[in-house]
């Protein structure tokens, strides 16, 4: 006979299951949706003036026009949310991505005092920023892996054009 105990570790072990089941089916629609949502708002913002990053950027890559540099990294940051979310441009968009973030870590190099209060450990509030790109590309590298597993029926309703 069953105890009351081994029914309610049964019921929590097969919830538990259940549970990573549906994360499992949802995980990387979720990631690719949320890392194209961030890529697009954040891309939208740099030709607007509206990015909190923009003196940073200008600070860092100096050597070009402060405004056209704004707006090309806009435009592909935008690229690479809509190509996150139309499977067809998914290769493409991760290739971007992979591109683009390596040059996110710049200014760690040319402008250490901005990012750090105390190298190498203490980071500021512009190099904690920086430093959470690792987790993007982490995420990119994730989807990039799946890539030829995606079903088509998994994707964002973006992808019916």
């Amino acid at each position: 006979m069953k105890t009351t105990r081994m029914i309610i570790t049964h019921w929590l072990i097969s919830t538990d299951h259940k549970i990573s089941a549906w994360m499992d089916k949802y995980c990387l629609l979720l990631m690719r949706t949320s890392l194209a949502l961030i890529f697009i708002w954040f891309g939208l913002l740099k030709p607007l003036g509206m990015s909190p990053e923009e003196e940073l950027i200008k600070r860092t890559v100096y050597f070009f026009s402060p405004d056209m540099v704004l707006f090309i990294l806009g435009c592909w940051e935008v690229a690479i949310g809509v190509g996150l979310l139309y499977r067809p441009l998914l290769r493409l968009a991760l290739f971007l991505l992979l591109i683009e973030l390596p040059g996110t870590f710049l200014p760690l190099i040319v402008l250490p005092d901005i990012c750090f209060h105390s190298i190498p450990f203490g980071l500021s509030l512009e190099g904690q920023y920086i430093v959470k790109n690792l987790f993007l590309i982490g995420a990119a590298f994730v989807i990039g892996s799946k890539i030829s597993q995606i079903p088509a029926s998994s994707q964002p309703r973006v992808n019916q054009f």
